[in-house]
């Protein structure tokens, strides 16, 4: 099995908040399941992190390796698959990682119930 991690999802896990419901945390800690970062989830965290919008000090690329983590690259493949989609949410983080998410035939690790809108599969 593959997860990709929201942003909050990954953000929780990295500081061990316990807001991250345990499934998510059974899922992300299990070794049998390979678990990814978005490169747009690195993203968000660099533009929240610059306009004061969120604290984070580590670096993400270092925190995704350090705990075992994939990077998930962006493509244009993803960027049309988000563009397509229908205006359930207007978030355009959210919005790309629903898009990989059904591509790449992963599960969402996400608090936004919103995003079962979308006929993919979240857990939290």
């Amino acid at each position: 099995m593959r997860c990709l991690l929201d942003t909050h999802a990954f953000l929780w896990w990295v500081s061990d908040d316990p807001s991250l419901g345990s499934a998510a945390r059974g899922l992300i800690g299990d070794s049998e399941v390979e678990v990814f970062v978005s490169a747009v989830t690195i993203w968000e965290i660099a533009i929240k992190t610059k306009l004061g919008k969120l604290e984070f000090d580590a670096d993400p690329l270092v925190e995704v390796r350090a705990n075992g983590m994939r990077e998930l690259v962006m493509t244009g493949r993803h960027a049309l698959a988000a563009g397509s989609l229908p205006r359930y949410h207007d978030d355009p983080f959210d919005r790309m990682l629903v898009a990989q998410a059904k591509l790449e035939s992963m599960v969402l690790v996400s608090c936004d119930a919103q995003l079962r809108q979308y006929g993919v599969e979240l857990v939290f």
